[in-house]
């Protein structure tokens, strides 16, 4: 009988009910986990309950509060016994509180743009330690980076705080990866590029944009990602099959790295 490859896994997600968050609570839940998905919409958390049923719970509160991620390992383990892994997938674009170029970065735009992308990610990663250390078990770390923390695209994604954000989520992974390897907690991260999610709308609504992504992003027809796209490479980093892997990042990009991408000049 095939059970999935994350049977008997109990899994949080921050940041698990909506974009990539949700598509990858579903997708856990049907590899055989259960899933408890930490968001901040009201509504998008009670339709992910709803989607989840029994196999999942859905928590809404604020990821860069430090208890939000120590409640909900707590409730996983109360909810299903255990607690194995951690997705953290919580952030987002800090443009509308003041992030861009550095000549028109404000402080405001750089301090709200890390606490969204880099504190809540180090509160949720401390939490899921923390608790491994504590009842002495292995555990599996999965992080959110992005392939603009290491190959920018200065004419329309010039964010510079978000950028150092994703980058500083590398070597945040790494850097803990290689700390508790001797712990058997693996660290990993995903980068993706483009992808379509509530964060997105302002490219996937720009035709200037999206031809630069057909260019940039060349894979499958050259398309803006889907949400769905990061979900086999999760399930392997939140599953036994990852055993033997730490301090990876890998770029889930559809060709960014390594293409040059045609800017209009009209």
């Amino acid at each position: 009988m095939n059970h999935g490859w994350l049977h008997q896994k109990n899994i949080v997600i921050i940041g698990g009910t909506a974009g990539m968050g949700l598509a990858a609570t579903l997708s856990f839940i049907t590899e055989g986990a259960n899933v408890v998905a930490v968001g901040l919409d009201e509504n998008s958390c009670n339709e992910t309950a709803r989607l989840v049923d029994s196999r999942g719970t859905a928590i809404c509160a604020d990821a860069t509060d430090p208890f939000t991620p120590v409640n909900a390992i707590e409730t996983c383990v109360k909810t299903f016994g255990s607690f194995d892994g951690l997705y953290h997938v919580a952030g987002g674009s800090g443009r509308k509180m003041g992030d861009g170029p550095l000549h028109e970065l404000t402080l405001e735009g750089w301090n709200k743009t890390f606490e969204l992308n880099l504190t809540s990610l180090m509160l949720s990663n401390q939490a899921a330690i923390r608790w491994w250390l504590e009842q002495k078990k292995p555990g599996t770390l999965l992080n959110m980076s992005s392939v603009l923390g290491v190959s920018p695209s200065p004419a329309y994604f010039a964010t510079h705080a978000y950028a150092a954000c994703k980058s500083a989520v590398t070597g945040f992974t790494k850097s803990i990866a290689a700390y508790y390897a001797k712990n058997n907690i693996r660290v990993n991260a995903i980068a993706p590029a483009l992808v379509e999610t509530p964060m997105a709308q302002r490219a996937a609504s720009n035709e200037a944009i999206l031809a630069f992504v057909k260019t940039k992003q060349p894979l499958d027809g050259g398309r803006i990602g889907n949400a769905a796209d990061l979900n086999g490479l999760a399930c392997y980093f939140m599953s036994d099959h990852s055993k033997f892997t730490t301090g990876q990042i890998v770029y889930v990009d559809g060709g960014w790295s390594i293409s040059d991408g045609q800017v209009s000049t009209i």
